[in-house]
């Protein structure tokens, strides 16, 4: 395995994973599969342009396939610019259980710590996914609390835990 910042030329098969993260795991992510599906591939390619507040890593298998994606964005308002977040974090099920998403999240924190003044970084997650609750937490995230009802899908209402990663 092998981890990388995706760019532009990487739109293509990061919305393949995408999509398909969107299709098996719709709970999970905020946006649905059938929006980003709509979207064009230049919004993808724009969005994994790497910025002095955002970036997207990928995870590749020794076939170097993409097995599993991570997005880091930091806050851009000043008063609460020392904090970032993690979203679309996602590995394929054929790569779980082999560290994949434990590099990932270990990578993105890395390189989020050499953001100057960057303080806390922030996740949310929904509270029955104990797997993946498991993982922010052996990076070191901690939950600061619950939001009840957080999601809804079709009528089906998911609370999120919202958690946190202090870096001083």
């Amino acid at each position: 395995m092998y981890i990388r910042l995706l760019d532009s030329s990487d739109a293509e098969m990061y919305r393949e994973l995408r999509l398909r993260s969107l299709r098996e795991h719709p709970e999970a992510f905020l946006t649905t599969y059938e929006t980003e599906k709509e979207r064009p591939v230049e919004h993808t390619r724009q969005n994994l342009r790497k910025t002095d507040r955002n970036f997207t890593l990928g995870c590749f298998a020794d076939n170097r396939e993409l097995a599993g994606t991570v997005t880091f964005v930091r806050e851009t308002n000043p008063k609460i610019s020392h904090r970032g977040n993690v979203y679309a974090m996602y590995v394929a099920p054929e790569y779980r259980r082999r560290r994949y998403g434990y590099a990932l999240m270990s990578e993105l924190i890395r390189q989020a710590e050499t953001y100057p003044g960057l303080e806390q970084i922030y996740l949310t997650v929904v509270s029955a996914n104990t797997a993946a609750k498991k993982l922010y937490e052996s990076v070191g995230f901690t939950t600061y609390g619950t939001e009840r009802n957080g999601l809804r899908i079709n009528g089906q209402y998911f609370d999120e835990d919202l958690m946190v990663l202090y870096l001083k």
